[in-house]
């Protein structure tokens, strides 16, 4: 009489891949790419094709996403500036820390957006969006929708706050007050006629809080 063999385990079924986190790497990797080569090559030798090859995924996976390598970089640095933000410790609401004392939070930040903007990983795709705006006004506008205001609203309500605190004056314009702060950062950095640095960003900081401070 012999034996029966026994059965072999059944092997189990093969794990499907999981097409989300293949997308995010893909995603990811098209955000690298795109960076690194506006910041290597500039905007105008920048393609999707350039982009698609870098990240090692066809061109039809971007075009699948993206109408455009400027939709493409545009995408990509909000991700960046989102990274950023998270870095100086903003929250999704107010963007810019609010710890009660309202010149050292902006120092702090117009201190960051300096080194950002002399950081050759932003530069280089900061001035690439800059050169699109100016040709393409669609795209101007997807970029003030989506970089642009939002960012210029988290100042905008660390500003409001300090108003309600009583430290700027009740009837001082906040969307002006915020130009003024930001503005000739971004011209000093456009041009690069003289040094954009924290003593000036600091100098900037001081004379716009002075006429923002309440009078007696």
């Amino acid at each position: 009489m012999t034996s029966e063999k026994p059965a072999k385990p059944a092997t189990p079924p093969a794990k499907a891949p999981d097409a989300s986190r293949r997308s995010e790497r893909s995603r990811r990797a098209i955000f690298d790419s795109a960076l690194a080569l506006v910041s290597e090559a500039g905007y105008a030798k920048t393609t999707v094709e350039g982009i698609a090859a870098r990240a090692g995924v066809g061109k039809q996976t971007i075009y699948r996403w993206w109408p455009s390598k400027a939709a493409v970089l545009l995408d990509a640095y909000l991700d960046l500036a989102e990274q950023a933000n998270e870095a100086l410790g903003g929250d999704a609401e107010s963007g810019i820390p609010d710890t009660g004392d309202l010149a050292a939070d902006l120092r702090y930040v117009l201190r960051a957006t300096v080194d950002e903007l002399n950081d050759p990983k932003y530069d280089g795709p900061t001035r690439a969006l800059a050169a699109e705006g100016l040709v393409s006004p669609e795209f101007a506008a997807q970029m003030a929708e989506k970089l642009v205001e939002p960012q210029f609203q988290h100042y905008v309500r660390r500003l409001e706050a300090a108003r309600e605190d009583g430290d700027i004056a009740p009837d001082a314009d906040i969307r002006v007050a915020v130009e003024l702060l930001t503005a000739p950062l971004a011209q000093r950095w456009q041009y690069r006629s003289l040094p954009l640095t924290h003593a000036y960003a600091d100098a900037v900081l001081t004379h716009v809080l002075r006429g923002l401070a309440p009078r007696p």
